[in-house]
């Protein structure tokens, strides 16, 4: 892991005369924090194992990046995959004030007729959103989906609707939906890429509600209804998320899992067995989990480069990013990552916190694995007319006498 330290590798301090840090400073415009970049060993992992999928992804649910994959963009029927949407929509709705946990749905005749996986609820009954969910969520219940969809939307027809506006917003561009359940129809698919995107969005936006997707049975109407993903008994380090299948479907599972801090997403769809799905996906975390490793290096609103500042208030400024900087690269080769930082020649006030002024950029084996924004961490208001005055001068002096 780079070292915080390494980043302050420059003559550069706050009490030091303008001349000294201008001599440091200027004559660097991108600055490589570590040297032998150039003598750096490729990366060498092993190639995924042989997944018995129509097509699958594995990603890291931190920096996106994708460890494995087979035609991640091939439409698919995603059976009750489905429902991670319809969770994903009654979480968004419960955030926005419009619907509660203890709020009690009226089950509709429409709702309790629902074919396929059922929680078992009753026609003219009223059922708390917290124990549909549940139903949704553990038990996969079709019934327990088209309610929601009812009391959210209306109907389920006006609920797709929502969700595939929701799709839109997260970026799913092969997916459509025309229910809340995954039920067949020649119009509802999705695609791996889809569904690992869909994934990382419920795990980082509603940590909350996605503790309910490790929950391994739900007692509803007196009835034991066991959690479908059989990864939950199996791997201690899998928290979800979501099995399906139809006949078109076949049997598809996304999961997810966590160890020492690195949280991966695989999607298998169109595998042959329930027992297939369980072991395809567990091949694809092991590999993760064995060949990459993901750290967060900087952290949001930590001082990472010192720069003058000239025609301001204050002398210098901390430099750093506005969100934690993570990224998975192969297991040991994080000392030859080659961090650069661009800033401009000269900084000139008024400047704003969170004002963009430089890029941070991260290569290894001359690969970028990151770029971003390099953003002043203060404000810095404009000097006096004096000490504008006295800047100025000090610059044109620079320009005629400093060293080149």
């Amino acid at each position: 892991m780079i070292s915080y330290g390494l980043l302050f590798n420059r003559d550069v301090q706050k009490d030091m005369p303008r001349a000294s840090v201008l001599k440091s400073l200027f004559s660097l415009f991108v600055f490589t924090f570590f040297s032998g970049a150039s003598l750096a060993q490729k990366p060498l992992t092993l190639p995924p194992p042989n997944i018995q999928a129509t097509s699958y992804i594995l990603l890291d649910a931190t920096t996106n990046k994708i460890l494995a994959e087979k035609d991640p963009d091939e439409r698919k029927a995603p059976a009750s995959l489905t429902k991670i949407m319809t969770g994903y929509l009654v979480e968004q709705e419960i955030n926005l004030g419009r619907l509660g946990l203890e709020e009690e749905v009226q089950i509709s005749v429409n709702a309790w007729r629902t074919g396929g996986s059922k929680m078992f609820i009753r026609e003219g009954t009223r059922v708390k959103v917290d124990d549909l969910l549940k139903g949704v969520i553990i038990q996969s219940g079709n019934d327990a989906s088209v309610a929601l969809a009812e009391h959210i939307a209306g109907s389920e027809f006006d609920f797709a609707g929502l969700m595939n506006e929701q799709a839109k917003a997260l970026g799913m561009n092969d997916s459509n939906f025309e229910n809340a359940t995954g039920l067949p129809d020649d119009n509802h698919y999705s695609t791996a890429r889809d569904l690992a995107k869909l994934t990382r969005a419920l795990i980082n936006e509603h940590p909350e509600q996605y503790e309910l997707y490790s929950e391994k049975r739900f007692k509803f109407n007196d009835i034991d209804q066991p959690n479908r993903n059989k990864l939950l008994w199996r791997d201690r380090s899998v928290d979800g998320v979501k099995t399906g299948y139809t006949q078109d479907a076949g049997y598809c599972l996304v999961a997810s899992a966590e160890r020492e801090g690195m949280r991966l997403i695989s999607v298998v769809l169109g595998t042959s067995s329930d027992e297939a799905r369980m072991r395809e996906s567990q091949k694809l975390l092991s590999f993760g989990f064995r060949n990459f490793d993901t750290q967060t290096l900087y952290k949001a609103g930590v001082e990472l480069q010192v720069e003058p500042v000239y025609y301001g208030t204050l002398e210098n400024i901390g430099l750093g990013v506005l969100e934690d900087v993570s990224v998975t690269v192969p297991r040991g080769f994080y000392k030859d990552v080659v961090a650069e930082i661009s800033v401009p020649n000269q900084l000139d006030a008024p400047l704003s916190a969170g004002q963009v002024v430089g890029q941070l950029t991260l290569v290894l084996a001359d690969e970028v694995i990151y770029e971003g924004d390099l953003v002043t961490l203060l404000e810095v208001s404009e000097a006096g007319a004096l000490s504008r005055l006295g800047d100025f001068v000090f610059l044109l002096f620079e320009s005629m006498f400093g060293d080149d």
